[in-house]
């Protein structure tokens, strides 16, 4: 089945479309010096198509097409890795360009990617919690869940940071017991990206059952102190408050840091001027546990045959380098 490896098409057409501009602007000012030196259009411009073709081929290899899948093996850590996202109202806040939640899917989306042969699961929450999608191998449906992420997938109410940690615990279950000959236990972690609004109860009593069961959760501070206004169903003004002053949404950092102090996690900034999604990176791919149930698996990957349309067009543009055009000719 043919696909595309990086499916970006309106930029693609926009930089087509600025190929040909300037190689309509080049047979323009090659026609007009053609008839001040008295030589034929066609002399100065026959490069014109090998130049077009060889854009559009440079254009063709970066969209990346692919053809059928193969098969690609890759280093599983044996780790489960749940991603906690809060999807609240408050996330739609721009101090953090665009806004709170699109960078949270961008970083989302490289934290999935980073673990091609480990089992990935989403828990969406704002006033409740729901298992988006459960742990699974399968990065394409993960990463679909992820791109799909919105403020409307959960009801308006206050944010709690206990519901989803309370669905995580029930899905952990009680420990393992371990036995002779047994399977090496996965080591589970999770990653709870919010901006730490929290409305819900005492944290306390769940923090210390996370503890128990081994998993450690990584907090990641989406916003800034200053903050920014929340704005309201439709995007187009600030939601108000009954008072009718814009309601501002600020991170609060003290409860993430709870929650990843208490579980044994790490607690990273994430705005315009703080990047920890490396950090958080090295620490998740370092779990203690892990590197006893290393195992080798396989993946499906697209198989991206960029290089014949590359090859292609640096051939052409080879040609285009090496065959010179005779303008004027001297004589004695």
């Amino acid at each position: 089945m043919f696909t595309w490896a990086y499916p970006d098409f309106t930029l693609a057409a926009v930089g087509l479309l600025l190929l040909g501009g300037l190689l309509a602007l080049y047979a323009r000012r090659t026609h007009r010096l053609g008839r001040r030196l008295g030589a034929g259009a066609g002399r100065l411009a026959w490069k014109l198509p090998l130049r077009l073709v060889a854009g559009a081929l440079l254009l063709l290899a970066w969209l990346g097409p692919a053809l059928g899948v193969r098969q690609q093996a890759v280093r599983s850590s044996g780790q489960d890795v749940w991603l906690l996202v809060d999807v609240s109202r408050s996330m739609d806040a721009a101090d953090v360009a665009p806004t709170r939640l699109l960078r949270t899917q961008a970083a989302l989306q490289e934290i999935a990617a980073a673990f091609p042969a480990d089992r990935l699961g989403l828990i969406v929450f704002g006033s409740q919690a729901y298992v988006q999608c459960p742990l699974t191998y399968d990065q394409a449906s993960l990463q679909l869940f992820l791109s799909t992420l919105s403020t409307r997938l959960t009801s308006a109410g206050p944010t709690t940071l206990r519901a989803p940690l309370e669905l995580l615990l029930a899905r952990l279950g009680p420990p393992p017991a371990t036995t002779p000959g047994a399977a090496p236990p996965r080591s589970v972690a999770a990653v709870l990206v919010s901006d730490g609004e929290d409305f819900g109860e005492n944290l306390e009593p769940t923090l210390r059952a996370l503890g128990r069961t081994g998993a450690r959760v990584y907090t990641v501070g989406v916003g800034t102190a200053a903050g920014g206004p929340v704005p309201a169903p439709g995007g187009r003004t600030a939601l108000r408050d009954d008072r009718g002053r814009p309601v501002v949404s600020r991170l609060r950092e003290a409860p993430l840091l709870q929650v990843a102090a208490q579980t044994g996690g790490q607690y990273v900034s994430l705005n315009d001027r703080e990047n920890g999604l490396p950090t958080l990176l090295t620490r998740l791919r370092n779990l203690p546990p892990a590197a006893s149930a290393t195992t080798a698996r396989t993946v499906a990957v697209a198989d991206n045959r960029y290089r014949y349309p590359l090859g292609a067009a640096l051939v052409l543009l080879l040609l285009d380098s090496l065959i010179t055009v005779r303008v004027l000719r001297l004589e004695l």
